[in-house]
C-alpha cells in the first residue's frame, strides 16, 4: 500500500457558525521551541499544507482550521497557529473555542466542572481560556485574549472604487482595520454577501498599500490581515454588528477578479477585541462594561475589557470574549502520492484568483 504524504487527525468544530478544523497531531510535522519559532516555521515551510487542508476537495472558502500543538510554557496545556485563507494568523478567538472546546470534549484536557481553566501558547503571548463545562459538555468558553491596542483613529484611506474613507487601525490578536459599513454606502445583510466580501477586499487592498504596522513583541505580525465591517457607533437599545472579511488569494489592483474573499460567520474573536478597544478610545464602552456583538448570521459574542494595560510602553487594553463551540465530527485526512492536487485547487466560481 502506498504511504500517505501526510495524515491528519482532526476534530471538526464550529463556533456560532464558524467552522473550525482542529488538527490534534500537528506535533509530527510543525517544528521550533517557540511560539514564534512554530509560527515562522508554518509561514516558510507548511503554506502547501494549508492549502491542501482549507482548499478544495478537503476544505472551502468558509473553512478555517488550527494546529494543537504542545506547549512552550510549563504552565499552559496546549499551543496554536491558526490557518485562514488567507494565510497562517497567530490568533483567532473564535477558532481558540474550537481549540478549547475539541481539547476537553475529545479528551485531550481534563475537563473540571463548573469551570475548567486552559492556558495557550500563541505568537503573540499566553491566552487564558475559561471553558464552563456541564457534565461532558462544554457550554461556552470566554478567551482571556492577548492586549488589544489602537493604532489609529478615523485614518484616511484611500479606498478603489469608494474614495476616502475613515477607518480605525486595531491590534486584537491580529491587525484589523476596521470600517463602519454605512460609509461604503452598504448594510449588513448576508444576501448582500458578496458586495461585502467586494469591499472588505478593496479595503484591505488600500490598508496594505497605505498603513504601515508592526507588533512591538513579534515583528514578524507586520500587516493589516482582516477588514471588520461594522454597524457604526454604539447607540441605546441597538446591538453591535459586524462581519468579517477573510480574502483568499493575492489581491491585485489591477485585477478586479482577486476582489473578493468569504465573510467570517461568527462575530470573530479578535476582531470584537479590536472593536472595544476602538469604542473604548473613542469613549463609546467603559472598562468592565458588557459588549454584545453579532454576527453576519445572527449568532452573538459578548466581549469585555476588564482592566487597562500596555505592551512595550503602548497603552492597551485587556480583552475577554465569550462564546460557545460544537463538534461536528472527527476525520482523518490523507493526501495520496498520486492525487494531482497536492496543494488543493480552486474554482473561480467560488474562490478569488490565486
Amino acid at each position: 500500500m502506498t504511504e500517505p504524504i501526510f495524515r491528519l487527525e482532526t476534530i471538526e468544530v464550529h463556533a456560532e457558525g464558524e467552522p473550525g478544523r482542529v488538527i490534534v497531531n500537528a506535533a509530527d510535522f510543525v517544528e521550533g521551541d517557540t511560539m514564534a519559532e512554530r509560527f515562522d516555521f508554518c509561514v516558510q515551510n507548511l503554506d502547501g499544507l494549508r492549502r491542501a487542508i482549507l482548499r478544495e476537495p478537503r476544505g472551502y472558502p468558509g473553512l478555517c482550521a488550527v494546529f494543537l500543538l504542545p506547549p512552550v510554557n510549563p504552565e499552559s496545556h496546549f499551543g496554536v497557529v491558526v490557518l485562514e485563507q488567507g494565510g497562517f494568523t497567530p490568533m483567532s478567538g473564535s477558532n481558540t473555542m474550537c481549540a478549547v472546546t475539541a481539547a476537553l470534549e475529545g479528551g485531550l484536557v481534563p475537563m473540571v466542572e463548573p469551570v475548567t481553566e486552559v492556558r495557550i501558547d500563541t505568537a503573540v503571548g499566553t491566552v487564558t481560556a475559561l471553558a464552563n463545562v456541564s457534565g461532558d459538555k462544554v457550554t461556552s468558553v470566554t478567551v482571556v485574549n492577548v492586549p488589544a491596542f489602537v493604532v489609529d483613529i478615523d485614518r484616511p484611506l484611500h479606498v478603489p472604487e469608494f474614495g476616502i474613507v475613515p477607518v480605525d487601525i486595531v491590534f486584537g490578536g491580529q491587525f484589523f482595520a476596521q470600517v463602519a459599513v454605512a460609509d461604503l454606502g452598504l448594510e449588513l445583510d448576508p444576501a448582500r454577501g458578496k458586495e461585502l466580501a467586494r469591499a472588505g477586499a478593496l479595503v484591505k487592498l488600500a490598508a496594505q498599500e497605505q498603513v504601515d504596522v508592526v507588533h512591538p513583541l513579534n515583528p514578524a505580525i507586520d500587516a493589516v490581515n482582516l477588514i471588520m465591517l461594522h454597524s457604526g457607533d454604539r447607540r441605546p437599545g441597538v446591538t453591535s454588528q459586524n462581519t468579517v472579511v477573510l480574502t483568499n488569494g493575492p489581491l491585485s489592483a489591477a485585477d478586479p477578479r482577486t476582489w473578493t474573499g468569504a465573510l467570517d460567520r461568527s462575530p470573530c474573536g479578535t476582531g470584537t477585541s479590536a472593536r472595544m478597544a476602538a469604542l473604548h478610545a473613542r469613549g463609546q464602552l467603559e472598562i468592565g462594561e458588557k459588549f454584545v456583538h453579532r454576527s453576519i448570521i445572527g449568532t452573538e459574542f459578548v466581549g469585555e475589557l476588564t482592566a487597562a494595560t500596555e505592551v512595550a510602553g503602548r497603552s492597551a487594553v485587556q480583552p475577554t470574549v465569550t462564546g460557545r463551540a460544537w463538534l461536528t465530527g472527527r476525520a482523518s485526512w490523507t493526501l495520496d502520492p498520486s492525487d494531482p492536487f497536492t496543494a488543493g485547487y480552486t474554482v473561480g466560481d467560488i474562490w478569488g484568483p490565486q
